[in-house]
């Protein structure tokens, strides 16, 4: 009877343990971003309010704050003040969450009980209206955070900011005219976070292209002095706004805006910051002139670096792979791509790993320096790791008509550079017999 029970509480104790993480599990997957802190990015159990209007849980921000910082982690701008406010609203709102994921976790559906507290607690559509409207005399980093949080909420709020009369004009008007740097991060990130719906993307276009006032040299500061979170909302609107030649050509060139971009992918670890840089770049670097600026800025060498790297995300590669794609058009990306051995043997190493995306990228690529360039150095690159096997099997799957037929090129090429290196080892003790 002892091991009975024993067995029987053992039972119990694991079916607990394996609710409460099936629970955990739950709730971290569907937790709503604003409720997450920016430090630790966990769910906040004490939120509070720094100066800035940015909200952390109050045991990460004291800890940035006791190590000797005196900056807003998400803004990085000086704080005038390190005192703080708890933010009770948002944290009545986090426990009520928390309360009805965890004793309830089906799906919440829009007319919830806790979907309609969440959206009572939050600025009302006419509220946020208002708050476009006047934030430009305002200023105020809370106000926008407000408006964020906002759009941030449902998709009802995104359409009802996107279709306002005054929505997007506002809001670029506001980039325009702030002194205050949370406050253009924070727009940054609502005009981002409208952009999908319909008519934004041709409306910014307008405002900010076809514009007196020169809004890339803003753009520009904004990738020069602004947060992670604000540089990764304005390489994703520059990529909405390059629609059309014209577009891109004016993103391209203006003076130092191109680099920026690419630095974001160079120096940035975060995948998302790297996967917006390279779709900017694929986006805007359409003219000869860029691809070459992309070449001489290193383009290559980073793209290898990811290629070659564990670590990063299939977004990342396809961007990353579809970027050699376009500098190997030209012929000094084709030259630094073969210079680069790595870099090349990342793309190989990619085939048939990633995605079928990436793996028509990468065809194009080596069919690039294998057969148009017929580059030596690049083909015994790709004979090195076993490319020919890989580029058979690319050939067999389903891939499109033009895939296949440069994938035939590439086997028909590599085949014969490697039956020639085959006979150049070759040696034979009869080669001093002359006939007759």
């Amino acid at each position: 009877m002892v091991g009975d029970k024993s067995t029987t509480t053992t039972a119990i104790g694991r079916t607990t343990n394996a609710a409460f993480k099936r629970d955990e599990l739950y709730l971290n997957l569907t937790v709503p971003n604003l409720f997450r802190c920016p430090i630790s990015m966990d769910v906040m159990k004490s939120p509070v309010s720094l100066c800035t209007g940015v909200t952390y849980d109050r045991t990460s921000i004291q800890a940035w704050l006791s190590q000797g910082h005196n900056t807003c982690p998400a803004t990085m701008q000086v704080l005038p003040s390190t005192d703080f406010t708890p933010n009770l609203t948002l944290r009545r709102l986090i426990h009520l969450y928390v309360h009805h994921t965890t004793s309830s976790p089906p799906e919440l559906s829009p007319n919830s009980s806790l979907s309609s507290s969440l959206r009572n607690s939050l600025i009302s559509q006419p509220e946020a209206l208002e708050l476009i409207k006047n934030l430009s005399s305002r200023d105020t980093a809370s106000s926008a955070t407000k408006l964020v949080e906002f759009v941030r909420f449902s998709e009802e709020n995104r359409r009802f900011v996107a279709n306002s009369a005054v929505g997007v004009s506002n809001l670029v008007e506001i980039l325009r005219t702030s002194q205050e740097t949370q406050v253009s991060d924070q727009i940054l990130l609502v005009l981002e976070i409208i952009s999908p719906e319909n008519g934004v993307k041709e409306l910014l276009n307008e405002k900010i292209l076809k514009s007196d006032f020169d809004y890339l040299s803003k753009f520009f500061w904004f990738f020069r002095k602004g947060s992670l979170s604000s540089r990764i909302a304005s390489a994703k609107i520059l990529e909405s706004i390059a629609s059309d030649a014209d577009s891109q050509r004016k993103i391209a060139e203006k003076q130092g805006l191109l680099f920026e971009l690419y630095k974001l992918s160079n120096e940035e670890t975060d995948s998302n910051a790297v996967e917006a840089s390279l779709s900017a770049l694929i986006a805007v670097s359409t003219s000869k002139t860029a691809k070459k600026e992309l070449v001489r800025f290193g383009i290559v060498k980073t793209v290898g670096e990811i290629l070659s790297g564990s670590e990063a995300v299939r977004p990342v590669i396809e961007k990353a792979v579809e970027v050699l794609a376009s500098v190997a058009t030209r012929t000094d990306g084709r030259a630094a791509i073969s210079e680069d051995e790595g870099c090349i043997m990342g793309v190989v190493k990619r085939l048939m790993k990633c995605s079928g995306v990436a793996t028509e990228h990468g065809i194009v690529v080596l069919w690039s320096l294998c057969c148009l360039a017929r580059d030596r150095t690049a083909q015994e690159a790709v004979l090195k790791v076993n490319g020919v096997t890989k580029v058979l099997l690319v050939m067999q799957s389903d891939c499109s008509a033009g895939v296949r037929e440069m994938c035939g090129d590439l086997v028909k090429v590599l085949r014969v550079k490697n039956s020639k290196s085959c006979l150049a080892s070759y040696e034979t003790r009869t080669t001093h017999i002359m006939p007759y």
